[in-house]
């Protein structure tokens, strides 16, 4: 998965355009759909090249316009200034921009497809019937489990809140699976952190540590984390199943063993 869904109105403004049109910075900012204030700011910053001064006028040309048209864009998906500085620099030092922007995608994207969820004070308590108290709603936001959004709560993993809500519908109390899964987390993030520098050091970084990507690696680093996601879902989720069982077989199989044997003595009593 190397081509990654970016707005239109950057893919457009990327090919280098010859100047045909020029333009005031009235006519630039109006036909850029913003401000003059906000044109000068970008000037200032570097991220468009200063016009061409005739007598006392700035004149701009379509390649003034083609950079408005990339930065509009990118402000909107959150970019910084200084973000986009970059982006723009790199892409002047010859990387494709939109290269670039799928791998910032398949960095930046959630691995999870969770959509949030949101509840009133009164719905958190229903799920957990005298177990939410005020040490279990702390831990629970210090875990980032629930978020404070204004009058309401939201939670970020539906799926494991729900985990969490028909565990404690069998009776494990919430505080004790809150305390569980702070030690998960640690544990799962040593193993993403292990596995994510291994990574980087023999796929990224072969030349060397802090080796610069040449252009044309670009693409192959999206390829590489995209099909790392799914790779991860399975590794956890195939270590998580072993694991289970293991539990399932220590914890419970000598339980298993002695009904087994009441059951034998009981039928034997009969017989």
């Amino acid at each position: 998965m190397t081509d990654s869904p970016i707005p239109a109105s950057i893919s457009d403004a990327i090919p280098v355009i010859t100047p045909s049109r020029e333009f005031t910075i009235d006519e630039l900012s109006q036909t850029a759909g913003m401000t003059v204030r906000n044109v000068r700011a970008y000037q200032d910053k570097g991220l468009i090249p200063p016009p061409e001064i005739r007598g006392r006028t700035g004149i701009y040309t379509d390649a003034h316009l083609a950079r408005l048209r990339v930065i509009g864009p990118l402000l909107a998906r959150g970019y910084s200034l200084g973000n986009i500085a970059e982006l723009i620099d790199a892409w002047e030092k010859g990387h494709d921009l939109r290269q670039l922007l799928g791998l910032e995608q398949a960095i930046t994207s959630p691995w999870s497809e969770d959509v949030p969820a949101y509840y009133e004070l009164n719905e958190l308590m229903a799920f957990f019937p005298r177990q939410m108290s005020p040490e279990a709603l702390a831990k629970a936001a210090s875990l980032k489990l629930i978020m404070i959004d204004g009058p309401r709560f939201k939670v970020p993993s539906p799926r494991l809140f729900n985990a969490g809500v028909e565990l404690a519908k069998l009776g494990v109390p919430l505080i004790d699976l809150l305390d569980i899964l702070a030690g998960v987390r640690g544990n799962v993030e040593q193993v993403a952190n292990a596995l994510l520098q291994l990574v980087v050091r023999h796929v990224f970084e072969p030349q060397g540590k802090n080796a610069m990507p040449a252009a044309s690696e670009v693409p192959h680093m999206a390829e590489v984390i995209w099909r790392l996601r799914p790779i991860a879902d399975m590794a956890v989720a195939a270590e998580v199943s072993a694991a289970m069982e293991k539990a399932t077989q220590r914890y419970l199989g000598e339980r298993m063993d002695a009904l087994l044997a009441t059951l034998k003595s009981d039928q034997q009593r009969k017989d």
